[in-house]
């Protein structure tokens, strides 16, 4: 099944932006401005949408305006709209299991302690694409995890995604134009040889 929409996950408003959450919203908003598309309010799907073409093939970008933990809604009401299945789905989303600007790819799993997953499984099912970034981890354990990842990136956090994005983008690329198996591959193999911990 290839690839048909690519969401990014997040809280809408100014109040979010450059939080460590709203990681899927800035790259899903990165590679609309790669692809030259607009984005375009829609009520019934309470959501952002940019349709673009990658190669010739039709593609949907998707941000949801549900809130981060009620991102299933939007999400399942798109592809029962589409009649698309969750297998054509990739979501990008953040990760604190993960070290700071590593990229993941997986298609399985539980929702790892994940709102916006959580929710993305009782609306939609499994079998969707997850790509993860990672946001690092709590700074002191006894702090509040929803307090952490509503924080926003230090200056220099955010100048090493920055630096991050191009290969985050060609990643997403890779994903679409190749599918699930040869993007892993390529993926999860290049984050581990930087001697970093694969978990």
């Amino acid at each position: 099944m290839s690839i048909t929409v690519v969401a990014g996950l997040g809280n809408p408003g100014l109040k979010y932006r450059n939080t460590r959450h709203n990681i899927g919203f800035a790259l899903v908003e990165k590679l609309a401005g790669k692809l030259g598309a607009g984005w375009k309010t829609e009520a019934r799907f309470e959501a952002q949408l940019a349709q673009v073409r990658l190669n010739g093939r039709p593609l949907l970008l998707v941000q949801p305006t549900t809130f981060m933990n009620a991102s299933g809604r939007s999400l399942g009401a798109i592809l029962r709209y589409y009649k698309l299945s969750a297998e054509s789905l990739v979501v990008i989303y953040d990760d604190i299991t993960l070290d700071l600007g590593r990229s993941k790819l997986s298609a399985q799993g539980s929702d790892g302690g994940h709102n916006g997953i959580k929710s993305l499984l009782e609306q939609v099912g499994s079998g969707f694409l997850r790509y993860r970034v990672g946001v690092g981890a709590k700074p002191h354990k006894a702090m509040d995890l929803a307090d952490f990842v509503l924080s926003t990136f230090t200056p220099d956090e955010l100048s090493l995604l920055a630096n991050r994005m191009p290969s985050y983008l060609e990643q997403l690329q890779l994903i679409i134009d190749k599918g699930a198996e040869p993007a892993m591959n390529l993926i999860n193999q290049r984050t581990a040889n930087q001697h970093e911990r694969n978990d």
